[in-house]
């Protein structure tokens, strides 16, 4: 689901029992200051790391939330975003879930409050975070305040979050949700770039419109989003090894 920074997140997944949709970020993100030759990280220079190597711009930060997650899943997501995305990706140690994100009367986690959370606690030698979690998330989306969502994204924004949860639902098992939470996450990680919702079938920029299995049919990114992707200046690989298997 897609959504602009600082407004309500669009790119909508999954809601209801097995919806799933995209919610878009209202706004776009400050233009990127000038590099400053003095400052190291200008320089290509990591100083987080006691040897000095070269300065990733195009690194993206995983952040686990609450509890465990299947390994595979976090190795799969990490895959999708290299090889598809053409990002440097590396994991966080595992966040507690915040507890002013925790709604209630539905037993489950706001996913804009999640960004909210999330923002802050982008590394400075990264481009983008993506939360990532085993807990049922929601927003709100037209009437509805509380939908239940697979996962959003700020457009032109600093975060996304995906969950788990809904990948699961009607699935033929672990595989099936875990090849469905790679998409998701490449599909957010888009609209932190700056796409919005695809009318390509097989996209995976395409609007679920309230199906989690159209996860099922997406495969890569369309012509179409390959260009506007590298007319932002976020050309993807050209020849991907996309990991999973092209829908029949």
């Amino acid at each position: 689901m897609p959504r602009r920074p600082g407004g309500p997140t669009r790119r909508a997944l999954l809601g209801g029992a097995v919806a799933a949709g995209a919610l878009v970020s209202f706004g776009r993100g400050r233009a990127q200051a000038r590099p400053d030759p003095r400052n190291p990280l200008d320089q290509g220079i990591d100083q987080d790391v006691a040897a000095p190597f070269p300065f990733p711009r195009n690194a993206l930060y995983v952040q686990p939330l609450g509890g465990e997650l299947p390994v595979e899943d976090v190795a799969l997501v990490k895959t999708a975003l290299e090889e598809i995305v053409g990002l440097s990706v590396r994991v966080l140690p595992p966040a507690a879930l915040p507890a002013e994100a925790w709604y209630a009367p539905r037993r489950r986690y706001r996913a804009d409050k999640l960004l909210d959370f999330l923002d802050p606690r982008l590394p400075t030698d990264g481009m983008r975070i993506l939360g990532l979690t085993g807990t049922d998330i929601s927003t709100t989306k037209g009437k509805v305040f509380d939908w239940g969502v697979l996962g959003l994204g700020r457009i032109d924004g600093r975060s996304s979050v995906i969950s788990r949860f809904r990948c699961a639902m009607k699935s033929r098992g672990p595989a099936q949700a875990r090849e469905r939470l790679a998409k998701v996450a490449v599909h957010e990680t888009g609209h932190t770039l700056g796409l919005e919702h695809c009318p390509n079938r097989g996209c995976l920029m395409e609007d679920a419109e309230g199906r989690v299995a159209t996860c099922d049919r997406e495969y890569d990114f369309c012509a179409r989003c390959r260009k506007l992707l590298t007319d932002a200046g976020h050309p993807l690989p050209a020849a991907p090894k996309i990991p999973w298997r092209r829908p029949a």
